[in-house]
């Protein structure tokens, strides 16, 4: 089983808080609210799809993505565990 059908619920959950996010910047704008409120939210709204994707990818690389083989490990880790690691700090 797909792990976005297992998360399904919590990944809706995610989906239908940034489409708030996306309405209050549509309303930010249609009221003509300053540009520092309006880059706020936009900024907000990107950290949470961020977030979103990071959730997806790093299960797809834990669910999808296999070792080689777990004999040859390096002392830092697996290659799943620093490819999660990467994909993570790159969204800080």
């Amino acid at each position: 089983m797909s792990h976005t059908i297992r998360e399904k619920q919590k990944l809706l959950n995610r989906v239908r808080r940034i489409r708030g996010q996306l309405d209050a910047i549509e309303r930010a704008l249609e009221e003509e609210q300053g540009c520092a409120p309006v880059l706020q939210q936009i900024t907000s709204c990107r950290g949470a799809m961020n977030g979103l994707l990071a959730v997806v990818l790093e299960d797809h690389i834990r669910t999808h993505l296999t070792e080689v083989d777990d004999e040859h490990e390096h002392a830092e880790g697996s290659a799943k565990e620093q490819l999660i690691e990467v994909v993570h700090s790159y969204f800080k």
